[in-house]
Protein backbone atom coordinates (compact mmCIF):
# COMPACT_ATOMS: atom_id res chain seq x y z
CA UNK A 1 0.00 0.00 0.00
CA UNK A 2 2.80 2.32 0.79
CA UNK A 3 3.95 1.73 -2.41
CA UNK A 4 1.58 2.14 -4.53
CA UNK A 5 0.44 5.70 -2.92
CA UNK A 6 4.08 7.04 -3.05
CA UNK A 7 4.02 5.66 -6.88
CA UNK A 8 1.00 7.68 -7.36
CA UNK A 9 2.38 10.83 -5.79
CA UNK A 10 5.34 11.02 -7.64
CA UNK A 11 4.33 10.42 -11.00
CA UNK A 12 0.97 12.56 -10.32
CA UNK A 13 0.64 15.43 -12.06
CA UNK A 14 2.54 19.15 -11.45
CA UNK A 15 1.07 22.12 -10.72
CA UNK A 16 1.05 24.18 -14.18
CA UNK A 17 -1.31 26.78 -13.90
CA UNK A 18 0.69 29.86 -13.61
CA UNK A 19 3.47 28.56 -15.63
CA UNK A 20 6.02 28.07 -13.09
CA UNK A 21 7.39 24.40 -12.71
CA UNK A 22 8.17 23.20 -8.72
CA UNK A 23 12.29 22.22 -8.52
CA UNK A 24 12.26 18.85 -8.98
CA UNK A 25 14.43 18.22 -5.76
CA UNK A 26 12.07 20.27 -3.80
CA UNK A 27 8.80 18.34 -4.85
CA UNK A 28 9.73 14.91 -4.49
CA UNK A 29 10.88 14.79 -0.78
CA UNK A 30 7.26 17.08 0.39
CA UNK A 31 5.41 14.16 -1.87
CA UNK A 32 7.46 11.60 0.31
CA UNK A 33 6.66 12.67 3.51
CA UNK A 34 2.61 13.29 2.66
CA UNK A 35 2.97 9.63 1.20
CA UNK A 36 4.70 7.87 4.29
CA UNK A 37 2.00 10.00 6.92
CA UNK A 38 -0.93 8.62 4.51
CA UNK A 39 0.85 4.88 4.72
CA UNK A 40 1.36 4.79 8.03
CA UNK A 41 -1.92 5.97 8.99
CA UNK A 42 -3.29 3.26 6.56
CA UNK A 43 -1.11 0.86 8.31
CA UNK A 44 -2.35 1.84 12.03
CA UNK A 45 -5.97 0.96 10.42
CA UNK A 46 -5.08 -1.88 9.20
CA UNK A 47 -3.21 -3.27 12.45
CA UNK A 48 -6.19 -2.25 14.66
CA UNK A 49 -8.34 -4.44 12.38
CA UNK A 50 -5.95 -7.31 12.45
CA UNK A 51 -5.76 -7.18 16.15
CA UNK A 52 -9.50 -6.99 16.42
CA UNK A 53 -9.42 -10.28 14.52
CA UNK A 54 -6.55 -11.74 16.32
CA UNK A 55 -8.69 -10.56 19.82
CA UNK A 56 -11.73 -12.35 17.81
CA UNK A 57 -9.92 -15.35 17.79
CA UNK A 58 -7.80 -16.10 21.09
CA UNK A 59 -11.26 -15.96 23.14
CA UNK A 60 -12.80 -18.03 20.58
CA UNK A 61 -10.44 -20.67 21.03
CA UNK A 62 -10.63 -20.16 24.59
CA UNK A 63 -14.46 -21.25 24.71
CA UNK A 64 -12.91 -23.89 22.17
CA UNK A 65 -10.47 -25.40 24.36
CA UNK A 66 -12.73 -25.44 27.26
CA UNK A 67 -14.93 -27.34 25.18
CA UNK A 68 -12.62 -29.48 24.01
CA UNK A 69 -10.67 -30.35 27.24
CA UNK A 70 -14.02 -31.33 28.70
CA UNK A 71 -15.60 -33.34 25.69
CA UNK A 72 -13.59 -36.37 25.95
CA UNK A 73 -13.65 -36.46 29.59
CA UNK A 74 -17.56 -36.40 29.98
CA UNK A 75 -17.46 -38.97 27.04
CA UNK A 76 -15.35 -41.31 29.34
CA UNK A 77 -17.75 -40.80 32.19
CA UNK A 78 -20.49 -41.91 30.19
CA UNK A 79 -19.18 -44.83 28.55
CA UNK A 80 -15.67 -46.62 28.25
CA UNK A 81 -16.46 -48.29 25.12
CA UNK A 82 -13.89 -47.14 22.42
CA UNK A 83 -15.93 -46.94 19.58
CA UNK A 84 -18.33 -44.82 21.30
CA UNK A 85 -15.60 -42.51 22.33
CA UNK A 86 -14.51 -42.58 18.92
CA UNK A 87 -17.74 -41.09 17.98
CA UNK A 88 -16.97 -38.12 19.52
CA UNK A 89 -14.10 -36.74 17.05
CA UNK A 90 -16.92 -37.89 14.40
CA UNK A 91 -19.07 -35.39 15.28
CA UNK A 92 -17.18 -32.82 15.84
CA UNK A 93 -15.85 -33.44 11.75
CA UNK A 94 -18.95 -34.73 10.15
CA UNK A 95 -20.43 -31.09 9.66
CA UNK A 96 -16.64 -30.19 7.86
CA UNK A 97 -17.53 -33.18 5.99
CA UNK A 98 -20.96 -32.57 4.65
CA UNK A 99 -21.12 -28.97 4.25
CA UNK A 100 -17.23 -27.06 4.28
CA UNK A 101 -17.88 -27.30 0.64
CA UNK A 102 -20.88 -25.52 -0.17
CA UNK A 103 -19.75 -22.91 2.90
CA UNK A 104 -17.04 -21.51 1.18
CA UNK A 105 -19.29 -20.90 -1.39
CA UNK A 106 -21.19 -18.90 0.97
CA UNK A 107 -17.92 -17.11 2.69
CA UNK A 108 -17.26 -15.99 -0.93
CA UNK A 109 -20.70 -14.35 -1.51
CA UNK A 110 -21.50 -12.63 1.75
CA UNK A 111 -19.59 -10.44 4.01
CA UNK A 112 -17.37 -13.04 5.91
CA UNK A 113 -16.89 -10.44 9.28
CA UNK A 114 -21.17 -10.60 9.42
CA UNK A 115 -20.93 -14.54 8.67
CA UNK A 116 -18.66 -15.38 11.45
CA UNK A 117 -20.41 -13.52 13.97
CA UNK A 118 -23.56 -14.52 12.96
CA UNK A 119 -22.20 -18.35 13.07
CA UNK A 120 -20.54 -17.41 16.74
CA UNK A 121 -24.28 -16.17 17.73
CA UNK A 122 -25.83 -19.85 17.00
CA UNK A 123 -22.90 -21.05 18.78
CA UNK A 124 -23.98 -19.24 22.22
CA UNK A 125 -27.57 -20.98 21.57
CA UNK A 126 -25.92 -24.24 21.33
CA UNK A 127 -24.16 -23.78 24.45
CA UNK A 128 -27.15 -22.52 25.98
CA UNK A 129 -28.80 -25.74 25.26
CA UNK A 130 -25.88 -27.96 26.27
CA UNK A 131 -26.58 -26.02 29.60
CA UNK A 132 -30.20 -26.75 29.99
CA UNK A 133 -29.47 -30.49 29.66
CA UNK A 134 -27.33 -30.66 32.24
CA UNK A 135 -29.23 -29.13 34.98
CA UNK A 136 -32.19 -31.59 33.69
CA UNK A 137 -29.71 -34.33 34.58
CA UNK A 138 -30.52 -35.76 30.96
CA UNK A 139 -26.92 -35.56 29.31
CA UNK A 140 -26.05 -39.14 27.87
CA UNK A 141 -23.21 -40.41 25.12
CA UNK A 142 -26.13 -39.95 22.91
CA UNK A 143 -26.99 -36.31 23.94
CA UNK A 144 -23.34 -35.36 24.33
CA UNK A 145 -22.64 -36.43 20.38
CA UNK A 146 -25.41 -34.50 19.36
CA UNK A 147 -24.52 -31.36 21.12
CA UNK A 148 -21.02 -31.89 19.56
CA UNK A 149 -22.47 -32.25 16.26
CA UNK A 150 -24.45 -29.00 16.42
CA UNK A 151 -20.99 -27.08 18.16
CA UNK A 152 -19.09 -28.36 14.65
CA UNK A 153 -21.73 -26.96 11.99
CA UNK A 154 -21.40 -23.50 13.71
CA UNK A 155 -17.49 -23.95 13.20
CA UNK A 156 -17.42 -24.50 9.82
CA UNK A 157 -19.59 -21.15 9.35
CA UNK A 158 -16.80 -19.55 11.78
CA UNK A 159 -13.61 -20.90 10.96
CA UNK A 160 -13.76 -20.91 6.89
CA UNK A 161 -14.85 -17.26 7.45
CA UNK A 162 -12.36 -16.24 10.09
CA UNK A 163 -9.19 -17.96 7.46
CA UNK A 164 -10.87 -16.14 4.76
CA UNK A 165 -10.40 -12.73 5.99
CA UNK A 166 -6.88 -12.79 7.05
CA UNK A 167 -5.54 -11.74 3.39
CA UNK A 168 -8.22 -8.79 3.88
CA UNK A 169 -6.61 -7.53 6.84
CA UNK A 170 -2.57 -7.97 6.09
CA UNK A 171 0.06 -7.29 3.13
CA UNK A 172 0.65 -10.55 1.19
CA UNK A 173 3.88 -9.97 2.51
CA UNK A 174 3.05 -9.82 6.05
CA UNK A 175 0.73 -13.43 5.68
CA UNK A 176 3.93 -15.27 7.57
CA UNK A 177 3.66 -13.20 10.45
CA UNK A 178 0.10 -13.11 10.78
CA UNK A 179 -0.96 -16.44 10.14
CA UNK A 180 1.98 -17.55 12.80
CA UNK A 181 0.27 -15.52 15.02
CA UNK A 182 -2.98 -16.58 14.45
CA UNK A 183 -2.02 -20.01 14.62
CA UNK A 184 -0.10 -19.37 17.80
CA UNK A 185 -2.87 -17.47 19.41
CA UNK A 186 -5.34 -20.75 18.72
CA UNK A 187 -3.04 -22.77 20.29
CA UNK A 188 -2.21 -20.62 23.26
CA UNK A 189 -5.88 -20.35 23.97
CA UNK A 190 -7.54 -23.72 23.35
CA UNK A 191 -5.15 -26.25 24.55
CA UNK A 192 -2.77 -24.21 26.52
CA UNK A 193 -5.28 -22.14 28.74
CA UNK A 194 -8.85 -23.79 27.74
CA UNK A 195 -8.39 -27.43 27.67
CA UNK A 196 -7.07 -27.22 31.66
CA UNK A 197 -10.05 -25.04 32.38
CA UNK A 198 -12.04 -27.46 30.75
CA UNK A 199 -10.67 -30.20 32.29
CA UNK A 200 -11.01 -28.47 36.04
CA UNK A 201 -14.82 -27.59 35.12
CA UNK A 202 -15.85 -31.43 34.74
CA UNK A 203 -15.24 -31.74 38.41
CA UNK A 204 -17.97 -29.21 38.93
CA UNK A 205 -20.18 -30.56 36.42
CA UNK A 206 -21.24 -30.38 32.81
CA UNK A 207 -23.44 -27.64 33.48
CA UNK A 208 -19.55 -25.21 34.12
CA UNK A 209 -18.33 -26.78 31.25
CA UNK A 210 -20.77 -25.32 28.61
CA UNK A 211 -21.90 -22.14 30.52
CA UNK A 212 -18.51 -20.99 31.01
CA UNK A 213 -17.73 -21.32 27.44
CA UNK A 214 -20.86 -19.75 26.34
CA UNK A 215 -20.04 -16.37 28.22
CA UNK A 216 -17.00 -16.14 26.46
CA UNK A 217 -18.92 -16.67 23.17
CA UNK A 218 -20.92 -14.07 23.73
CA UNK A 219 -17.67 -11.86 24.49
CA UNK A 220 -16.44 -12.50 20.87
CA UNK A 221 -19.66 -11.79 19.38
CA UNK A 222 -19.62 -8.39 21.21
CA UNK A 223 -15.79 -7.74 20.11
CA UNK A 224 -16.14 -8.92 16.67
CA UNK A 225 -19.32 -6.27 16.06
CA UNK A 226 -16.42 -3.54 16.44
CA UNK A 227 -14.81 -5.49 13.02
CA UNK A 228 -16.03 -2.90 10.53
CA UNK A 229 -14.86 -1.20 7.49
CA UNK A 230 -16.46 0.53 4.95
CA UNK A 231 -16.11 -2.07 2.22
CA UNK A 232 -17.26 -4.36 4.09
CA UNK A 233 -15.13 -7.93 4.05
CA UNK A 234 -16.95 -9.25 0.80
CA UNK A 235 -14.68 -11.39 -1.56
CA UNK A 236 -13.24 -9.17 -3.88
CA UNK A 237 -13.55 -10.00 -7.44
CA UNK A 238 -11.72 -10.00 -10.99
CA UNK A 239 -12.85 -6.61 -12.88
CA UNK A 240 -13.96 -6.69 -16.09
CA UNK A 241 -16.56 -4.70 -18.73
CA UNK A 242 -18.89 -7.72 -18.05
CA UNK A 243 -18.67 -8.31 -14.85
CA UNK A 244 -22.13 -7.64 -13.55
CA UNK A 245 -23.45 -9.89 -16.33
CA UNK A 246 -21.00 -12.84 -15.00
CA UNK A 247 -21.55 -12.05 -11.50
CA UNK A 248 -25.00 -12.67 -11.99
CA UNK A 249 -24.74 -15.66 -13.92
CA UNK A 250 -22.73 -17.36 -11.59
CA UNK A 251 -24.21 -20.07 -9.74
CA UNK A 252 -23.70 -22.04 -6.85
CA UNK A 253 -22.62 -25.39 -8.68
CA UNK A 254 -20.09 -23.02 -10.66
CA UNK A 255 -18.99 -21.74 -7.59
CA UNK A 256 -18.33 -25.00 -6.37
CA UNK A 257 -17.18 -26.64 -9.41
CA UNK A 258 -14.31 -23.96 -9.58
CA UNK A 259 -13.43 -24.34 -6.03
CA UNK A 260 -13.16 -28.07 -6.80
CA UNK A 261 -11.11 -27.52 -9.74
CA UNK A 262 -8.61 -25.83 -8.34
CA UNK A 263 -8.15 -28.25 -5.46
CA UNK A 264 -7.92 -31.03 -7.74
CA UNK A 265 -5.66 -29.73 -10.13
CA UNK A 266 -3.27 -27.14 -8.52
CA UNK A 267 -0.05 -28.34 -8.70
CA UNK A 268 0.74 -27.12 -4.77
CA UNK A 269 -2.76 -27.20 -3.49
CA UNK A 270 -3.63 -31.04 -4.77
CA UNK A 271 -0.88 -32.61 -2.78
CA UNK A 272 -0.91 -30.73 0.06
CA UNK A 273 -4.48 -31.56 0.13
CA UNK A 274 -3.88 -35.31 -0.40
CA UNK A 275 -1.28 -35.49 2.39
CA UNK A 276 -3.42 -33.40 4.47
CA UNK A 277 -6.42 -35.78 4.01
CA UNK A 278 -4.46 -38.76 4.97
CA UNK A 279 -1.88 -37.77 7.43
CA UNK A 280 -5.13 -36.24 9.25
CA UNK A 281 -6.66 -39.28 8.63
CA UNK A 282 -4.05 -41.24 10.73
CA UNK A 283 -3.63 -38.55 13.70
CA UNK A 284 -7.54 -38.45 14.32
CA UNK A 285 -7.54 -42.80 14.77
CA UNK A 286 -4.60 -42.27 16.77
CA UNK A 287 -5.72 -39.15 19.13
CA UNK A 288 -9.83 -39.84 19.43
CA UNK A 289 -8.96 -42.96 21.60
CA UNK A 290 -5.44 -41.72 23.24
CA UNK A 291 -7.65 -40.83 26.29
CA UNK A 292 -8.02 -44.15 27.16
CA UNK A 293 -4.44 -45.15 26.76
CA UNK A 294 -3.53 -42.08 29.33
CA UNK A 295 -6.40 -41.51 31.81
CA UNK A 296 -7.96 -44.09 34.51
CA UNK A 297 -6.53 -47.18 37.21
CA UNK A 298 -6.66 -49.53 33.73
CA UNK A 299 -4.70 -47.27 31.17
CA UNK A 300 -0.87 -47.57 30.44
CA UNK A 301 0.15 -43.84 31.56
CA UNK A 302 -2.10 -43.86 34.93
CA UNK A 303 -3.11 -40.14 34.53
CA UNK A 304 -6.01 -38.89 36.69
CA UNK A 305 -8.88 -36.96 34.39
CA UNK A 306 -7.73 -33.44 35.77
CA UNK A 307 -4.14 -34.47 34.66
CA UNK A 308 -4.77 -34.81 30.71
CA UNK A 309 -5.49 -31.43 29.95
CA UNK A 310 -2.35 -30.05 31.49
CA UNK A 311 -0.41 -33.36 29.09
CA UNK A 312 -2.29 -31.52 26.05
CA UNK A 313 -1.33 -28.10 27.53
CA UNK A 314 2.39 -29.20 26.93
CA UNK A 315 1.66 -29.91 23.51
CA UNK A 316 0.53 -26.45 22.74
CA UNK A 317 3.40 -24.99 24.51
CA UNK A 318 5.33 -26.66 22.12
CA UNK A 319 3.02 -25.04 19.44
CA UNK A 320 3.46 -21.31 20.44
CA UNK A 321 7.25 -21.57 20.22
CA UNK A 322 6.83 -22.95 17.34
CA UNK A 323 4.80 -19.90 16.24
CA UNK A 324 7.67 -17.78 17.67
CA UNK A 325 9.91 -18.67 14.68
CA UNK A 326 10.94 -15.90 12.58
CA UNK A 327 9.92 -16.24 9.20
CA UNK A 328 13.42 -15.29 7.72
CA UNK A 329 15.44 -18.23 9.07
CA UNK A 330 12.55 -20.36 7.25
CA UNK A 331 13.25 -18.52 4.07
CA UNK A 332 16.84 -18.96 4.65
CA UNK A 333 16.56 -22.76 5.26
CA UNK A 334 13.83 -23.23 2.15
CA UNK A 335 10.39 -22.64 3.57
CA UNK A 336 9.07 -26.42 1.83
CA UNK A 337 12.61 -27.73 2.78
CA UNK A 338 11.48 -26.80 6.99
CA UNK A 339 7.56 -27.66 6.55
CA UNK A 340 8.69 -31.67 5.32
CA UNK A 341 11.07 -32.13 7.99
CA UNK A 342 8.55 -30.87 10.35
CA UNK A 343 6.15 -33.42 9.08
CA UNK A 344 8.82 -36.03 9.29
CA UNK A 345 9.58 -35.19 13.20
CA UNK A 346 6.09 -34.82 14.19
CA UNK A 347 4.99 -37.96 12.39
CA UNK A 348 8.01 -40.20 14.32
CA UNK A 349 7.82 -38.77 17.72
CA UNK A 350 4.12 -40.41 17.84
CA UNK A 351 5.89 -43.90 18.55
CA UNK A 352 6.95 -42.63 21.89
CA UNK A 353 3.96 -43.02 23.70
CA UNK A 354 3.56 -46.38 22.60
CA UNK A 355 7.26 -47.34 23.58
CA UNK A 356 7.87 -45.36 26.98
CA UNK A 357 4.18 -44.81 28.24
CA UNK A 358 5.10 -42.44 31.13
CA UNK A 359 3.99 -38.63 31.39
CA UNK A 360 8.25 -37.82 31.91
CA UNK A 361 8.29 -38.95 28.23
CA UNK A 362 5.49 -38.15 26.35
CA UNK A 363 5.68 -34.77 27.98
CA UNK A 364 8.88 -33.39 26.02
CA UNK A 365 7.87 -35.39 23.20
CA UNK A 366 4.67 -33.42 22.87
CA UNK A 367 6.34 -30.29 23.08
CA UNK A 368 8.19 -31.41 19.85
CA UNK A 369 5.56 -32.18 18.35
CA UNK A 370 3.81 -29.13 19.11
CA UNK A 371 6.28 -26.87 17.50
CA UNK A 372 6.98 -28.94 14.14
CA UNK A 373 3.41 -29.58 13.78
CA UNK A 374 3.23 -25.40 13.95
CA UNK A 375 5.98 -24.56 11.88
CA UNK A 376 4.46 -26.93 9.28
CA UNK A 377 1.20 -25.44 9.42
CA UNK A 378 2.20 -21.58 9.07
CA UNK A 379 4.19 -22.48 6.15
CA UNK A 380 1.70 -24.57 4.81
CA UNK A 381 -0.96 -22.02 4.72
CA UNK A 382 1.12 -19.33 3.92
CA UNK A 383 1.74 -20.86 1.04
CA UNK A 384 -2.06 -21.81 0.06
CA UNK A 385 -2.70 -17.63 0.59
CA UNK A 386 -0.29 -16.92 -2.18
CA UNK A 387 -1.14 -19.07 -4.60
CA UNK A 388 -4.93 -19.32 -4.26
CA UNK A 389 -6.70 -16.27 -6.20
CA UNK A 390 -8.23 -14.16 -3.32
CA UNK A 391 -11.49 -14.36 -4.64
CA UNK A 392 -11.11 -17.99 -4.45
CA UNK A 393 -9.94 -18.65 -1.09
CA UNK A 394 -13.24 -19.07 0.78
CA UNK A 395 -14.03 -21.96 -1.96
CA UNK A 396 -11.22 -23.66 -1.61
CA UNK A 397 -10.39 -23.88 2.00
CA UNK A 398 -14.44 -25.41 1.94
CA UNK A 399 -13.12 -27.85 -0.83
CA UNK A 400 -9.54 -28.82 0.91
CA UNK A 401 -11.85 -28.79 4.51
CA UNK A 402 -14.40 -31.11 2.90
CA UNK A 403 -11.95 -33.84 2.16
CA UNK A 404 -9.39 -33.28 5.10
CA UNK A 405 -11.68 -33.07 7.86
CA UNK A 406 -14.22 -34.93 6.10
CA UNK A 407 -11.28 -38.19 6.45
CA UNK A 408 -11.23 -37.37 10.04
CA UNK A 409 -14.93 -37.68 10.77
CA UNK A 410 -14.26 -41.30 9.22
CA UNK A 411 -11.08 -42.04 11.33
CA UNK A 412 -12.91 -41.99 15.00
CA UNK A 413 -15.05 -44.66 14.57
CA UNK A 414 -12.20 -46.64 12.25
CA UNK A 415 -9.87 -46.26 15.11
CA UNK A 416 -12.05 -46.95 17.59
CA UNK A 417 -12.60 -50.45 16.03
CA UNK A 418 -9.26 -50.88 15.51
CA UNK A 419 -8.54 -50.04 19.25
CA UNK A 420 -11.55 -52.55 20.18
CA UNK A 421 -10.29 -55.22 18.13
CA UNK A 422 -6.84 -55.59 17.70
CA UNK A 423 -5.53 -53.11 20.72
CA UNK A 424 -4.66 -49.77 21.16
CA UNK A 425 -0.85 -50.23 20.61
CA UNK A 426 -1.75 -51.63 17.01
CA UNK A 427 -3.74 -49.17 16.39
CA UNK A 428 -1.05 -46.23 17.36
CA UNK A 429 2.01 -47.72 15.30
CA UNK A 430 -0.22 -48.25 12.17
CA UNK A 431 -1.43 -44.49 12.02
CA UNK A 432 2.38 -43.43 12.94
CA UNK A 433 3.51 -46.03 9.87
CA UNK A 434 0.73 -44.14 7.87
CA UNK A 435 1.83 -40.72 9.05
CA UNK A 436 5.37 -41.25 7.78
CA UNK A 437 4.49 -42.64 4.27
CA UNK A 438 2.67 -40.09 3.49
CA UNK A 439 4.97 -37.27 4.41
CA UNK A 440 7.74 -39.23 2.04
CA UNK A 441 4.73 -38.79 -0.76
CA UNK A 442 4.47 -35.58 -0.94
CA UNK A 443 8.23 -34.93 -0.58
CA UNK A 444 8.22 -36.12 -3.72
CA UNK A 445 5.33 -34.32 -5.29
CA UNK A 446 6.20 -30.29 -3.71
CA UNK A 447 9.55 -28.63 -3.69
CA UNK A 448 10.64 -24.75 -3.53
CA UNK A 449 10.48 -24.34 -7.04
CA UNK A 450 7.23 -25.47 -7.61
CA UNK A 451 5.65 -23.03 -5.27
CA UNK A 452 7.60 -20.71 -6.62
CA UNK A 453 6.37 -21.16 -10.21
CA UNK A 454 2.86 -21.27 -9.23
CA UNK A 455 3.30 -17.86 -6.90
CA UNK A 456 4.43 -16.48 -10.43
CA UNK A 457 1.58 -17.61 -12.22
CA UNK A 458 -0.72 -16.38 -9.74
CA UNK A 459 0.94 -12.76 -10.05
CA UNK A 460 0.62 -13.07 -13.62
CA UNK A 461 -3.09 -13.77 -14.02
CA UNK A 462 -3.41 -10.85 -11.82
CA UNK A 463 -2.24 -8.60 -13.48
CA UNK A 464 -3.81 -10.12 -17.45
CA UNK A 465 -7.02 -8.26 -17.36
CA UNK A 466 -10.18 -10.07 -17.73
CA UNK A 467 -12.16 -9.08 -21.14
Amino acid sequence: MGERLQRGGVDGPGVHGRGVALKHDADIPLQRILCSVLAAISLGAVMHLFRLHLAGVGLGNLADGIVAGAVPLLAITLTRDPLLVGLVSTAMWLPWLLGALLVGVVVDRTDRARLRRLALAARTCVLGAGVGVALADVLTIWVLLALCLAYAVTEVFSDLAASAMIPQLVPREDLPRANARVMGTERLMQEFVGQPIGGALVMLGAGWVFGSSAAVVVLVVLLLGRLRRPEGFVAPRRSSVDSSVAEEAATVRQDLAEGLRLVLRHPVVRPFTISAALTNFANTAYFSVFVLWAVGPGSAVGLEPWQFPLLVAVLSAGAIAGSLVPSRWLLRVGEVRVMIGCWFVNSALLLVPVLVPAWWAIGPVLVVIGATNMVGNVIGASIRQRVVPAQLLGRTGGATRTLVFGTMAVAGPVGGLVARELGLPVLFVGATVMALLVTAWVATRVDQDVVDRAEAALAEQETTPVR
